[in-house]
């Protein structure tokens, strides 16, 4: 298994209180509240990518150390070969955020801020990638020019067109909910509609799996769904407040998940090259769950930190760029450089980097995208 793609998160002006009595009628749930953002999100984000980054330096099989990784850090291997759950971590950390930025939004702002907050960074890590691997081959080979040019598009994964990078398996996840969260959007984000669409999406998913087919299998996402809609959930406790109906989906959402978790393990383990104990598993996904539920109730309300959200903004490029290009740095230095100097040292290479781009390519170019494309839909509909 790779890893995810982390959200960006978009905070409303006014971020309503966390589960404090509010009304929980059917209607848009009022407004009102603190200001800011929920940091405790962002430092989940950047543990989620740390935890990915490590799965992939000490634990995936990628034969870039000259030597099993196992044997270069005894230690860290056996918690680095659980790396891959930071994939569920930023699946359940989406569902929160992408509901909390919606409120108040219609489907089009939500289409242009998803474009404009995914497509700079992502543009830039495929060309960088591709850029990287061609020059040094020695991990992977360089990718087709043609498989370049349709990863620009965000939409290789369903075309069957190879990733310029294997952590990009995640972008199809996140872009189906998407469209599947904006035929809520679309008609007026709402609570009573809110616990609707988690409602009948569960429904319909555990009717794909049953079905056996593949094109129903592919839009519900009957594998990932449930960290969405817990997500979700827990979003509409903190806007609101806890009640049964929100702890059941949460509830039966952990329970499909866990059980679930053991086919994606064996996945995972596919790519490791060895296999580990499944119980930490459960007990991991369980605490992410405890953690985003901390979050939901207001219990990290002083988790506000200046660094965390600092730290939340480098995670979707250290993430669309660590893989690859930290093998291939991996690869013409471990001989070099010791393991445990070089590992520590390329993390923060990575985590510099990924600062340079949310700076200089994602804050730019994000708001000219923004800005041009809400131009077109002018033109376009006024024409």
């Amino acid at each position: 298994m790779h890893s995810t793609l982390p959200v960006q998160q978009e905070y409303p002006g006014q971020l309503p209180a966390p589960a404090d009595g509010r009304s929980v009628d059917g209607g848009d749930g009022g407004g009102g509240g603190r200001q800011g953002r929920l940091a405790a999100l962002d430092g989940l984000r950047l543990l989620a990518a740390l935890m990915v980054v490590a799965y992939h330096y000490i634990a995936f099989d990628s034969g870039a150390w000259s030597a099993p990784a196992r044997t270069l850090f005894p230690t860290a291997h056996l918690p680095a070969s659980y790396g891959w759950l930071g994939v569920q971590l930023f699946f359940l950390i989406s569902g929160f955020v992408i509901c909390m930025s919606c409120w108040g939004k219609s489907a089009g702002d939500f289409a242009l801020a998803r474009v404009a907050r995914l497509y700079p960074a992502y543009w830039f890590a495929v060309l960088t990638v591709a850029l990287v691997v061609r020059l040094w081959p020695s991990v992977n080979d360089a990718p087709a020019l043609r498989s370049v040019a349709v990863n620009l598009t965000m939409l290789q994964d369903p075309l069957g067109v190879a990733p310029v990078d294997g952590v990009y398996w995640t972008l199809w996840v996140e872009l189906r909910f998407y469209l599947l969260f904006a035929l809520v959007v679309h008609r007026g984000l709402t609570y009573r509609r809110a616990v609707g669409f988690c409602v009948a999406w569960a429904f319909a998913a555990v009717l794909a799996e049953a079905s056996g087919n593949a094109a129903l299998r592919q839009i519900l996402m009957p594998d990932d769904c449930w960290y969405f809609i817990a997500g979700i959930a827990f979003y509409l406790m903190h806007r609101f407040r806890p009640n049964p109906v929100l702890w059941l989906l949460v509830g039966g959402s952990l329970f499909i998940a866990q059980y679930d978790l053991i086919a994606a393990q064996a996945r995972a383990e596919g790519h490791m090259g060895h296999q580990v104990p499944q119980w930490p598993t459960a007990v991991l996904v369980t605490l992410f769950f405890l953690a985003v539920m901390a979050i939901a109730l207001g219990w990290t309300a002083r988790a506000n930190w200046r660094w965390l959200p600092v730290a939340g903004t480098l995670t979707y490029p250290l993430y669309l760029l660590h893989e690859r290009i930290g093998w291939v740095v991996i690869k013409c230095a471990d001989g070099r450089v010791p393991p445990r100097v070089l590992l520590p040292l390329l993390v923060a290479a990575m985590m510099l980097a990924a600062w340079l781009v949310h700076r200089c390519v994602e804050r730019p170019l994000s708001r000219r995208i923004k800005d041009g494309m809400r131009q077109a839909v002018r033109e376009i509909r006024n024409g």
